[in-house]
């Protein structure tokens, strides 16, 4: 078989497996049905060492070899409850469905790649194995409040060396993203003595106190860098006529530089206690992802940007928050990169483009070759 007919014939699995994952619910700490799911998976294709592990993470062994390994990461989990309805569903040349792209395609197209690396490889398994082992991850924990928990726990406690993290997002095709970016996550709760809303109008009121916070924090920024405040949430109160005796917001922070997510925070701290004024307030850390990059120049960055430019694509090296960001925090080389296009993530009308999908599993397997080349 050809190699363009090969991938297309991977690339009719990918789709069916991706259907199949996005059809089961995986909130954030609930991803063992789908890991099961990838794990009977990766037994049938017959990759060695498929296990899961403490975390609930599933992992496969590609190939062998010395040295450091490459790792490609899907994430299991989706920022939609049990209860939304889940299903794909095609439309022309799209898939959509609540995590279609965000991240079911990416996972199931990790095997794919790896068939591809494999068989792109010398048939020697000794000169193969020289570039150093290949292993299929994938994780939990990696939206919301997950913080990143399953590929911290994955580098922490790795079945081998790791020397390089591809974190594969479904939609990302045609970037690289050497950037992660970093945030803080808080909840604030603002506590007075309440009253009536006219017999003790001089009383302070929590809501008025979280506003007052709420504006001073949507003005900071840190000059030369990019950052962001958001305020994701809020509420509190009693009733119309009553002041407030309790108040709360969800805070987020983001910024591509440790340095500059550091000021931030510290800047936020500052505002809170300022515009606070006498009532109780509590800040409560919710998550943290740590900021991170690799270096333009790094080899890794080079092998994806190769593949893509071979495949006719352009590419873009946009900041993103991924798996990748637990690398860099690690010091292990790192990249987002993506399998296809597509659009609407964490809505329930996500979608992706299915025609790129054969094309882009071979940008993948690329961009693990051209890696391993460069060390050999």
């Amino acid at each position: 078989m050809s190699t363009s007919g090969a991938r297309d014939g991977l690339a009719a699995e990918v789709l069916a497996r991706t259907e199949q994952l996005a059809a089961v619910p995986a909130p954030t700490g609930e991803e063992a049905a789908r890991a099961e799911i990838v794990r009977a998976w990766w037994m049938k294709d017959g990759w060695d060492d498929v296990h899961v592990d403490a975390a609930g993470n599933v992992w496969a062994r590609v190939f062998g070899g010395g040295g450091p390994a490459v790792l490609l990461v899907g994430h299991l989990d989706t920022v939609f409850g049990a209860e939304t309805p889940h299903g794909a569903r095609r439309e022309g040349d799209r898939l959509l469905g609540p995590s279609v792209a965000d991240d079911s395609v990416a996972v199931a197209a990790l095997s794919a790649a790896g068939s591809l690396v494999r068989d792109a490889g010398p048939r020697d398994a000794d000169l193969r194995d020289a570039g150093g082992p290949v292993w299929l991850l994938a994780t939990v924990g990696e939206e919301g409040l997950g913080n990143l928990s399953g590929i911290r726990h994955a580098l922490a406690s790795p079945p081998c060396q790791v020397g390089a993290v591809l974190a594969v997002e479904g939609n990302y095709l045609g970037r690289v993203s050497t950037v992660g970016v970093g945030s803080i996550r808080q909840r604030v709760q603002v506590a007075g003595p309440g009253g009536h809303a006219w017999e003790a109008s001089d009383a302070p009121s929590a809501v008025h106190a979280a506003a007052r916070i709420v504006a001073a924090l949507g003005v900071l920024g840190i000059p030369g860098a990019r950052t962001s405040v958001n305020i994701g949430r809020i509420g509190g109160g009693e009733a119309v006529n009553a002041r407030a005796r309790g108040a709360w917001f969800d805070l987020e922070m983001r910024a591509e530089d440790p340095a500059a997510l550091a000021a931030l925070a510290q800047a936020a701290d500052d505002a809170i206690t300022q515009h606070g004024g006498d009532l109780e307030l509590r800040t409560e850390e919710l998550g943290r992802r740590p900021a991170g990059r690799v270096a333009d120049d790094h080899p890794l960055v080079r092998a994806a940007a190769e593949a893509l430019i071979e495949a006719g694509i352009t590419p873009s090296f946009p900041p993103t928050s991924t798996d990748a960001n637990a690398a860099h925090e690690a010091g292990i080389p790192a990249v987002a990169v993506g399998v296809t296009t597509g659009g609407g993530e964490h809505t329930p009308d996500e979608w992706i483009d299915i025609t790129p999908i054969a094309g882009g599993l071979g940008i993948l397997a690329a961009t693990v070759t051209n890696y391993q080349e460069a060390g050999r």
